[in-house]
């Protein structure tokens, strides 16, 4: 994976308010060549702003955006980025070779079109009319658009949604090569499983502030819970009302909980249940860290020490 110190992109103390609503607030945010970040966090917590920012589609109120070492709304800058989008309106009669033609001529260097067609996986689609395809084809299609322009920066909103597992799987080994060849990627993903798997780095924001901003490990280490799974015939939700257990769930004999007393709590389990057995300890995984950094009840102070 080629990764450096070039900064494609950077947003620096911005902030910006829909009448009273703050939506960002003194947010900054690098993004390096060679890196993917996945950008996290709530509904409302300000993700979709900050990527209209980069994109040149909104304007800061204070701050400053750049895009390669412009502004956004700079058509030499624009050239050099790809974007999928969760919501596209393509027109529905053209056919998918014609889309890619299409969009193709507005780069100045394009791939050629079977390199994208491959990357995206939809040879079998080009004979065919856009509004005729399912939901994943259409995401797939979408996604050889993006990356057809040989964008040096890619944004990705929801890449997966509506896609089965192959499709996602070839999805992301597209991403990892684009990655190699020194490529930077904004996701955005409600799939923590697939920020985990592809991110380099992971941005949580929260109320428009940047609560976390490193790498998925450093993440799970400033969460202080630990995940404990066990097969035991103990009830879940009594568990789950146990002094420093943060949550219990049962899949069929397996009692999963997370806990940030760890000793005790276990203690607790093998006394109430002698026949407790595949006891198991491990770090938080990356959707208990978000939750416990987004979690309502949780203070800017306990974010901070945690």
């Amino acid at each position: 994976m080629v990764q450096g110190n070039e900064v494609l992109a950077s947003l620096r103390d911005v902030r910006k308010r829909y009448g009273t609503q703050v939506a960002l607030d003194g947010v900054t945010l690098e993004l390096h060549a060679g890196q993917v970040v996945a950008l996290l966090g709530p509904n409302g917590a300000g993700k979709t702003t900050a990527i209209g920012l980069l994109l040149g589609l909104l304007r800061a109120d204070e701050g400053q955006v750049q895009l390669f070492g412009h502004d956004p709304q700079h058509l030499a800058a624009r050239r050099n980025i790809g974007v999928m989008l969760q919501h596209a309106e393509l027109p529905p009669t053209l056919k998918v070779a014609e889309l890619l033609r299409l969009t193709a001529s507005y780069y100045p260097a394009p791939r050629p079109l079977e390199e994208s067609v491959a990357m995206a996986g939809i040879d079998d689609l080009l004979a065919r009319p856009y509004g005729k395809l399912s939901g994943g084809q259409q995401r797939r299609v979408q996604f050889a658009l993006a990356l057809c322009g040989r964008p040096r920066l890619m944004f990705l909103d929801e890449p997966t949604v509506g896609l089965d597992l192959p499709a996602r799987q070839r999805l992301w080994a597209s991403v990892r090569a684009l990655v190699s060849e020194g490529v930077a990627v904004v996701l955005t993903t409600h799939y923590l499983e697939e920020a985990e798997h592809l991110a380099d780095r992971v941005c949580v924001l929260l109320r428009g502030r940047i609560v976390s901003d490193g790498s998925v490990d450093a993440l799970r280490a400033r969460v202080a819970n630990r995940v404990i799974r066990c097969h035991s015939t103990l009830d879940a939700a009594e568990v789950a009302g146990w002094p420093g257990v943060h949550q219990a769930d049962r899949e069929g004999a397996r009692l999963q909980l997370s806990s940030n007393q760890v000793e005790t709590v276990v203690r607790r389990l093998l006394a109430a249940d002698p026949q407790l057995s595949a006891l198991e300890v491990r770090p938080a995984g990356l959707g208990e860290a978000f939750t416990a950094l987004t979690d309502d009840n949780v203070t800017p102070d306990q974010r901070e020490a945690a």
